[in-house]
């Protein structure tokens, strides 16, 4: 048990871009969920939030996992009602304690 696990307090489905052959010599790239890991967000600052709101800018996310979960820079963290890109994994300086997810808010495109 890592020294964070009591504290993951909610599952979030983790999607990478798969690529794979389309059988007629060339290839097609896919999200797939690649699992649901149990995890927590990490909560903004005051400042922050006070900062994001004057400038009507949308926070990035910072989401902490166990030590050794598969997420990885480019996969997409969708929890409900949002999508996420993973713009950075960390480790801290003592390993095997977390693993840090930095996130940013992927727009969604409008159909007009």
């Amino acid at each position: 048990m890592s020294v964070v696990s009591h504290l993951l307090n909610t599952t979030v489905p983790v999607w990478r871009e798969v690529t794979t052959d389309d059988g007629g010599g060339g290839q097609e790239t896919a999200w797939q969920q690649v699992g649901a890991p149990r995890a927590r967000k990490s909560q903004p600052r005051a400042r922050e939030r006070e900062t994001a709101d004057q400038a009507a800018a949308q926070l990035d996310e910072i989401w902490y996992f166990d030590p050794g979960t598969d997420v990885r820079r480019g996969d997409e963290l969708r929890p409900p009602g949002r999508t996420l890109r993973v713009t950075a994994v960390f480790e801290p300086s003592e390993p095997g304690t977390y693993l840090r997810a930095d996130c940013t808010m992927r727009q969604q495109l409008d159909g007009t």
